[in-house]
């Protein structure tokens, strides 16, 4: 699929939104190219060096290069479903638009994987070649999703949606919704505000807490119904870690 020039953040986000979706599909499959060269140059240098264990680095930087391509995609696919539903609204599409442009370009500059570790497209065996192609793929989205005009409205909307759960439509279902919720309330009560002690300290999460995570059926929720549990699947354990982990 050909990519349309676009000039500015007003530009994408004026083509409406089926267009600003067909476009950051174009940057998954850029990226996913990417992640392709990767995986073959990875394999290649783990062999060389006879095996994982002395190719850290190189593994770890795949895991994570396929995680950001993933997380790409799926937030392309959360937007296609809004969508559908008539709920892709502005806030939407600004979290879309500069969500691509900060971890697809991360994809050819550099992923942060910690605050001393960056895994870069050529430690994975990519050619240099095809990095720049990939990023001549991705520039106009890059370019409009780093605007400062972007960050600006974000921000703005931020403002007036003080105490939210979420910022924008997470396309959550009303059993997933009610149970972030729920987290979130739980979370604040009583994880945040000993949570900065915790670490200091670097102790284990007080039994009590764990005792109350309990009470709240979170240990049971995917297993199935007939051995007492709430027969949910991993997307509930994910919003209920994820909920917690912000904590």
């Amino acid at each position: 699929m050909a990519a349309v020039e676009l000039k500015s953040e007003s530009d994408l986000l004026a083509a409406g939104p089926e267009r600003l979706i067909a476009r950051t599909a174009e940057v998954v499959e850029a990226a996913d190219r990417i992640l392709g060269l990767a995986k073959t140059g990875a394999r290649a240098r783990i062999k060389a060096v006879g095996g994982v264990d002395e190719a850290q680095h190189t593994a770890h930087g795949l895991a994570w290069l396929a995680t950001t391509v993933e997380a790409l995609r799926q937030m392309n696919l959360w937007a296609a479903r809004l969508k559908d539903e008539g709920a892709f609204g502005e806030p939407e599409q600004l979290i879309l638009l500069a969500a691509f442009a900060e971890y697809g370009a991360q994809i050819a500059g550099g992923i942060p994987m910690s605050q001393l570790e960056i895994i870069r497209p050529d430690a994975l065996g990519v050619p240099r070649a095809d990095v720049r192609k990939y990023e001549d793929a991705i520039a106009d989205v890059v370019e409009a999703g780093s605007a400062e005009s972007v960050k600006a409205k974000l921000a703005e909307f931020i403002k007036h949606q003080q105490g939210a759960t979420t910022f924008g439509n997470s396309g959550l279902d009303e059993t997933m919704a009610a149970i972030h919720e729920q987290m979130r309330t739980f979370s604040e009560a009583e994880v945040v505000p000993h949570a900065h002690e915790w670490h200091l300290q670097n102790a284990y999460i007080p039994l009590e807490i764990v005792e109350k995570v309990a009470e709240l059926g979170v240990f049971g929720l995917t297993l199935p119904e007939e051995y007492g549990g709430l027969g949910l699947g991993k997307l509930a354990m994910c919003v209920v870690s994820e909920e917690l982990s912000r904590g």
